[in-house]
């Protein structure tokens, strides 16, 4: 029996360009992949019911989500490791006492507060050009999904949660308060350095459930490629056979990775594909 080729894709950033298109040849290389043998598999810090319907439609073969929290193959559910609920009150506590706009993801969804909303609105209205009613329930535009009110969520049921700042220090104080029991990163949206940020349990990561993934099928760590331009990938790269920046990435993260392709709308999906020999060029 052949062993077969895997490959973990990022959402944000290397799939999709932050809320506004898929470059074809992306399109083309997951498909043609799968149909040679190969699995691919979504990689995203994106809740499972928070990933546009345009990266679902091109097929995959699983999901590693909430940056390592949850991981499916097929229908299969391989790890889903829910945050401590006195986990996430402390860092309920910590943003509001900072003042810090949050949001927390459960598996199936996003919550946050007014506020939160309000301010990720503006941003896809001013920095990606993309209209986005806080106040409409509905399925957004680009199929981006609305946020859940905060106050309706269950805490029990928290993966992962995202947070924005006013100054460039934000990540930075919250990873000396809080890297006691957390993992706490930058985050991938595009915006000023160091105002905005990730925070799961510390352990949980897309390398941690890469590996779980990886065990679950047989297949070794070496066989397999990852691709991602955000920091939430590192663990990704170290885990993987061949660790993949994308060309749009920071250069300080294109330093963590075993190779650097092309940028998103230059075929870098594509051509990391044909490089490895995921699919002919």
């Amino acid at each position: 029996m052949t062993i077969p080729r895997i490959a973990f894709l990022d959402v944000d950033g290397t799939i999709l360009d932050h809320g506004r298109d898929i470059a074809a040849s992306t399109i083309e290389a997951v498909r043609s992949a799968r149909a040679a043998g190969c699995l691919v598999y979504l990689c995203t810090g994106r809740s499972s019911g928070d990933i546009d319907a345009r990266v679902l439609e091109i097929g995959f073969d699983g999901a590693v989500t909430n940056g390592g929290a949850y991981a499916t193959a097929g229908d299969e559910t391989i790890v889903a490791d829910p945050m401590p609920r006195d986990a996430v009150e402390r860092l309920v506590d910590y943003f509001e006492q900072h003042g810090i706009l949050y949001f927390l993801q459960t598996d199936a969804a996003v919550y946050a507060s007014p506020e939160a909303q309000a301010a990720t609105a503006a941003f896809m209205e001013q920095a990606l050009s993309i209209h986005y009613d806080a106040d409409e329930p509905q399925t957004a535009p680009q199929g981006i999904p609305r946020f859940h009110d905060l106050a309706d969520i269950n805490l029990d049921h928290v993966a992962k949660a995202v947070f924005l700042g006013d100054d460039p220090g934000t990540v930075a104080r919250a990873q000396q308060d809080l890297g006691d029991r957390f993992h706490v990163i930058p985050g991938s949206m595009p915006l000023p350095g160091g105002t905005n940020g990730e925070i799961g349990m510390s352990g949980t990561t897309k390398g941690s459930a890469i590996q779980r993934v990886l065990e679950r099928l047989g297949i070794d760590a070496a066989e397999s490629i990852g691709i991602g331009d955000s920091w939430n990938d590192v663990e990704m790269f170290e885990v993987c056979g061949v660790g993949i920046a994308m060309g749009n990435a920071e250069e300080a993260l294109k330093a963590r990775a075993d190779e650097v392709t092309a940028s998103i709308h230059h075929d870098g999906v594509h051509r990391a594909f044909v490089r490895h020999g995921l699919v002919a060029g």
